[in-house]
């Protein structure tokens, strides 16, 4: 009976070192032009221990091929096909093949320091962390040159102990962050057991899934080094075409309230997830181009605003008043008086 168990044992702590230290999932669509460049970053990490799964999104380009020349280099890569469904789709695709002890959610125009992953796991384990968050930059493609984006993470905000958590901050909880996943890792035993998933939707299909990890989060660490390198400029970037999908910040936002309800933490949050609201809906019509720009303006002043409990709050509920006063003038039904934007984001 002992020997059985002492195998039993044994198997368990075999399949603990065989399991990746890092899963990387990668949502593929039409990035033949920078794919080469990500995925070299990828499989060049100093982290060995780690599984990449490519979920190649119906690309109907020269990706499928690049996939499979890299997955026939490194046994590491995993090419997984699907439909195109977008990026949330293809996000949780891989999440749910995945297998690592951490999750690395990155994508294909972007590239990544060759210790990314393995200073981002250390910082992971030393702080016996669910969520840690390291710093990016902008890479302009067309110029080549970088550009530091200190609002991605907010370090004053941050409590000088630890564990942390958002009750910690002292700043909007939904702004110490940006909502996106590539600058971040996640431990996945934590994610599942929160059922946390991606929108599927065209575009800021990661938002609600960053959010509710950091209100959920007990332990979030830090990495004040820039780990990450994002692509602007990229003309197959979702971001260059947002007029498609103009709506998704506000299905995203409207997603966000539900859960924070579902959890039974809105009303402690409520201010700062009206704030960021108004700062996100202000950011998305000071980005948006053509004619949609007119109809979201429209949107938010007859619907959204007051759908996102923004209408009816008074000047002094707002941290932001150049963002409360743009806010006022779209209501008055005026041009608003200024946008303010920095880097891709409002300056506070």
């Amino acid at each position: 009976m002992m020997d059985r168990f002492k195998c039993m044992y044994a198997s368990r702590e075999e399949k603990m070192m065989d399991r990746p230290k890092v899963s990387v999932i990668v949502p593929v669509y039409n990035a033949q032009s920078h794919l080469r460049q990500c995925l070299d970053s990828i499989t060049g990490q100093t982290l060995s221990e780690i599984e990449i799964l490519c979920v190649d999104d119906g690309s109907t380009d020269s990706s499928a091929q690049i996939l499979e020349e890299y997955k026939g280099r490194d046994p590491r890569l995993h090419v997984i096909r699907q439909e195109n469904a977008g990026a949330g789709a293809a996000r949780n695709r891989g999440l749910a093949e995945a297998s690592g002890e951490y999750l690395s959610f990155l994508d294909a125009d972007d590239f990544f320091e060759p210790d990314m992953l393995e200073c981002a796991y250390e910082r992971a384990v030393s702080g016996n962390a669910q969520i840690v968050v390291f710093r990016s930059d902008q890479y302009h493609t067309e110029e080549g040159v970088f550009r530091d984006m200190p609002w991605t993470l907010r370090s004053h905000a941050l409590a000088p102990y630890r564990p942390m958590d958002c009750r910690t901050f002292t700043d909007n909880v939904f702004k110490v962050f940006v909502g996106w996943a590539w600058d971040k890792l996640f431990e996945r035993e934590f994610v599942l057991k929160h059922g946390l998933r991606f929108q599927e939707q065209r575009t800021s299909n990661d938002l609600l899934f960053v959010f509710l990890a950091i209100v959920l989060a007990e332990r979030i660490e830090t990495e004040e080094r820039v780990l990450a390198h994002q692509r602007r400029g990229a003309a197959s970037s979702l971001s260059n075409t947002r007029e498609k999908s103009w709506q998704c910040f506000y299905e995203a936002l409207k997603a966000l309230r539900e859960n924070l309800i579902r959890l039974g933490r809105y009303q402690e949050l409520e201010q700062d997830y009206i704030n960021y609201a108004l700062h996100f809906s202000l950011w998305n019509l000071d980005t948006l181009q053509g004619e949609k720009k007119k109809e979201l303006r429209r949107m938010l002043k007859k619907h959204w605003f007051r759908e996102l409990g923004i209408a009816g709050k008074k000047e002094d509920y707002f941290y932001n008043k150049k963002e409360y006063r743009q806010y006022r003038e779209i209501v008055r039904g005026r041009l608003p008086w200024l946008y303010l934007s920095v880097a891709g984001g409002i300056v506070d």
